[in-house]
């Protein structure tokens, strides 16, 4: 389910992670439906924004404890957000992240969003 790299533009909410979810019409690591992909390369950024709208409008999963993959700190993960979701939710569109990594923490995330930025000639304050 693993779209191409996305251009320059919204970025791909692809998590690298894709299994249908039971009902086999929604992918359960993105949470896309499976139209939603098939459309994402052919989509402009309006309709990619549409798509992300959609995303962070969904109930987050129960929150849960994790460990930063990257610095190994404890975090919460899917709580904390300014409308009740995970406070990742907050921050801009950063996805994907590399197949190795799985959710990162505050600080990390923070860092790598604004990595991102400077790679891609932007200007972004995650804050």
């Amino acid at each position: 389910m693993t779209d191409l790299p996305s251009p320059p533009g919204l970025p791909s909410p692809c998590v690298g992670r894709c299994a249908p979810d039971a009902s086999g019409q929604t992918c359960s690591g993105c949470r896309r439906t499976l139209a939603e992909i098939a459309a994402w390369s052919t989509l402009d950024d309006a309709g990619k924004a549409a798509v992300w709208a959609r995303l962070r409008g969904l109930q987050a999963p129960a929150a849960r404890a994790k460990t930063c993959s990257r610095c190994g700190a404890g975090f919460g993960c899917g709580t904390g957000g300014a409308k009740g979701g995970c406070w990742c939710a907050d921050l801009p569109p950063a996805m994907p992240w590399p197949p190795a990594d799985d959710c990162l923490c505050p600080d990390c995330l923070r860092t790598a969003i604004r990595a991102r930025a400077v790679a891609l000639g932007r200007e972004a304050d995650p804050d």
